[in-house]
């Protein structure tokens, strides 16, 4: 049986590039792998965008509301008509590779796992845990829930000690209030911090 793994970290700390790295092992030993990323994601328009530069075209976005399971039973076949790539290859998938996960809807994160499970594609889920509130993103929730193995991935904080929370700047400023949703680049930009930072920075407010 295959599994859902939730590879999970604070802003910065590769979560892309582990991604993209992994579709170019699976590729190159001549194993095909699909690339998705939900809608809401706009940093890189279609694309997965590793901070390091690197790039790729995702196979479908996942909009809201959208069953990620027939979606992806459609790209695997090659008959998605909404596909983002043209795809001449449909033998089977070794493995579906999410990126920003944590803005999946928690029904689409079960779709993951019904993958994993009844179709037996591995599925490798990437993201975050809580936003800049320390809250939990609903996808990321459901990840921790039902995910087979949950893989944490590591960077540091501005004093060095390892990061955990992220914080949203608006210019200069570092906020703690407004939607939960808010892409890096769209006139905002993220932090990750330790605790200690974090709290120094927030006046010790954790959450709304």
């Amino acid at each position: 049986m295959a599994k859902l793994y939730f590879r999970y970290g604070a802003m910065n700390s590769g979560k892309s590039t582990g991604l993209l790295q992994v579709a170019f092992n699976y590729e190159e030993r001549g194993q095909r792998v699909v690339l998705a990323k939900p809608h809401v994601d706009t940093k890189g328009d279609t694309a997965i965008v590793s901070r390091l530069g690197v790039k790729r075209d995702a196979d479908f976005l996942i909009r809201p509301g959208e069953p990620v399971r027939e979606r992806f039973a459609q790209m695997a076949s090659g008959e998605d008509p909404d596909a983002l790539l043209e795809h001449v290859d449909v033998q089977p998938v070794a493995c579906l590779l999410v990126d920003e996960a944590q803005f999946l809807e928690p029904e689409q994160v079960d779709d993951l796992f019904r993958i994993a499970v009844l179709d037996n594609v591995p599925v490798l889920a990437y993201g975050i845990r809580t936003d800049f509130r320390t809250e939990a993103f609903p996808g990321a929730r459901r990840l921790l829930e039902i995910a087979h193995t949950l893989e944490e991935l590591k960077t540091i904080c501005r004093c060095g000690r390892k990061a955990v929370f992220n914080t949203r700047r608006v210019g200069d400023e570092i906020v703690f209030d407004g939607d939960q949703v808010a892409i890096d680049g769209q006139d905002v930009s993220y932090e990750s911090l330790c605790g200690t930072c974090y709290l120094e920075a927030s006046g010790s407010r954790l959450g709304t």
